[in-house]
């Protein structure tokens, strides 16, 4: 029986993809190594949002070099975003990869390495599945344990552009799962033994259901172009998987907390009482150059309403500092922003330059230094 392994950078989605190579390679006959050095396949699942996950990537190759070299019918596969983002440069880059592999061809995984080991050279399939969007659903296995958490995919892809983001390029344009899917998905986690349930999507509040399913949610308002249909999704869930104990999601766009989201973290007692909600920056004036397409005070009035709708709810956030441009009045606001808000934890990063991104069009004018000042100084306010 061939046997792998797989390493991990980046976000939840990430690990959730791992997740789903791990429940591809098992039902093709695999088995989970015990080590690198036992396995037939590694796999290297990677993160392109910031500059230092490619860093991780090129550094772990390059100690499988020894490896690979001792055993040359080892397969070793780059796969996520990186592989998404750089495809055929990875293997000029990168001699000692055999198969690179996009977010949406994980299902292909097994049938590329046997087409490797037959003699094929190495190969590359970055194809977004933007007409028949596949989503692969976690399957419950009694015999590996089943842990009280579980991660279930409902969207893909961004339409957001904000301009420092790589992420439109990397997992493509926005595609919905069927809200009957996710239903169904949920339930059957939920009887396997999963107790919380963390939904999935790079934007996960502006969800449609593509299946035409969800009956309106109350206050939806179908003239408002931030509206969706992400809170009929989670009445809908509550309702059809009563015995869910706890649900979650992330990450969402604030300009999709809208009334009718609010109305459901007021009434639908399942969701947890705490939101991830990315402002990125406290300045306006950050904020137009991110192509945030929402200001402080719509941020700071979305979240008072979620906190005024559910007693006790409590709010994280992500934060850039040294975007391009941004002085020291800018990240001034930022720290204003929260101070205002309180937030109960930050994940706080250094602009890096991202390629395809619109912000490769501004100067990176900030200094590491005054990056670093600034990164320190907002973890000591958090």
């Amino acid at each position: 029986m061939p046997s792998y392994v797989i390493t991990t950078f980046g976000c939840q989605m990430n690990v959730h993809d791992s997740q789903r190579i791990d429940d591809t390679l098992r039902a093709s006959g695999y088995r989970l190594a015990d080590s690198q050095d036992e396995a037939d396949l590694i796999v290297i699942n990677t993160c392109s949002v910031r500059e230092k996950a490619e860093q991780k990537l090129r550094s772990l190759v390059g100690t499988l070099t020894g490896l690979k070299l001792a055993r040359p019918e080892l397969v070793i596969a780059v796969a996520g975003c990186v592989a998404q983002q750089e495809g055929e440069k990875l293997l000029s880059r990168m001699k000692q990869v055999d198969v690179i592999l996009g977010p949406d061809n994980i299902a292909e995984l097994p049938h590329l390495v046997h087409a490797v080991q037959g003699g094929s050279p190495p190969i590359v399939r970055t194809v977004f599945d933007v007409d028949e969007p596949v989503f692969l659903r976690a399957d419950p296995d009694p015999t590996r344990g089943v842990a009280p958490t579980a991660f279930v995919t409902i969207m893909n892809g961004c339409d957001e552009r904000c301009s420092f983001c790589i992420v439109p390029h990397t997992r493509g344009p926005e595609r919905y799962r069927a809200s009957t899917e996710i239903v169904v998905e949920v339930a059957r986690l939920v009887a396997a033994g999963v107790r919380e349930v963390t939904l999935l999507g790079q934007t996960v509040n502006s969800y449609r259901d593509p299946a035409k399913k969800l009956a309106p949610a109350p206050l939806a308002d179908p003239d408002d172009v931030d509206e969706s249909e992400f809170a009929a999704l989670l009445r809908r869930i509550a309702e059809a998987v009563p015995d869910l104990s706890r649900l979650r999601y992330t990450s969402p766009h604030p300009r999709h907390v809208t009334p009718s989201l609010v109305a459901a973290h007021r009434d639908v007692d399942v969701l947890a009482k705490h939101v991830h909600l990315p402002v990125q920056s406290g300045s306006n004036r950050m904020l137009k150059r991110m192509i945030r397409r929402y200001d402080r005070s719509e941020y700071v009035e979305r979240a008072q309403r979620l906190r005024a709708a559910r007693p006790g709810l409590t709010l994280s956030t992500d934060i850039i500092v040294g975007f391009s441009g941004e002085t020291d009045d800018d990240f001034g606001k930022t720290l204003d922003l929260v101070r205002e808000i309180g937030f109960t934890g930050l994940f706080g990063f250094k602009y890096s330059r991202r390629p395809y991104t619109p912000a490769l069009k501004l100067d990176d004018d900030v200094s590491e230094a005054a990056k670093g000042d600034r990164l320190t100084a907002l973890f000591a306010l958090s």
